[in-house]
């Protein structure tokens, strides 16, 4: 047993349709444009004018970042209490409609699958269906997300 994460959430204790509810955040114009000088300076994330200008209609989150604060409301409400070792890749990744100044994301991540690994007998593999909205419970965006997770007692795990 792994000492680090003996007293989290293991394999055995999870379930497919088992649905984790996400906090929320605010999204901020300083985060926005903090966002997306760093990593995606486009027009519409950095500045209102052009914002106003583009199909988005004003200041939007990057997707991108949509999906690190997706992220991190994951951590906090369940990766970080379960024996996570961290992500194998995502999919079907979506994004519905433009995170703008002042909107508030969450959601829900339900367990989609489990599997143990092929290879690896002391890993599972668990599949997270996302489904993240804002204030006005719009669908912001979705995607599919695969992580390994240790196996509590590899001889038990089928």
């Amino acid at each position: 047993m792994n000492p680090i994460t003996a007293d989290r959430r293991h394999y055995e204790d999870l379930a497919v349709g088992e649905v984790i509810t996400l906090g929320r955040t605010m999204v901020t114009k300083p985060m926005i444009v903090g966002f997306a000088k760093e990593f995606d300076p486009f027009p519409f994330h950095l500045d209102e004018a052009a914002a106003k200008a583009s199909l988005l209609g004003g200041l939007a989150a990057s997707g991108w970042q949509t999906a690190a604060l997706t992220l991190r409301l994951l951590v906090d409400a369940f990766l970080a209490k379960i024996a996570s070792a961290g992500g194998l890749g995502f999919s079907d990744l979506k994004w519905k409609k433009p995170v703008m100044v002042g909107d508030s994301i969450g959601g829900t991540a339900t367990i989609a699958e489990l599997r143990t690994s092929k290879t690896h007998p002391h890993w599972g593999v668990i599949t997270l269906d996302f489904d993240i909205r804002n204030q006005r419970n719009e669908p912001v965006m979705s995607m599919r997300l695969v992580n390994l997770v240790e196996i509590r007692n590899p001889m038990s795990a089928t």
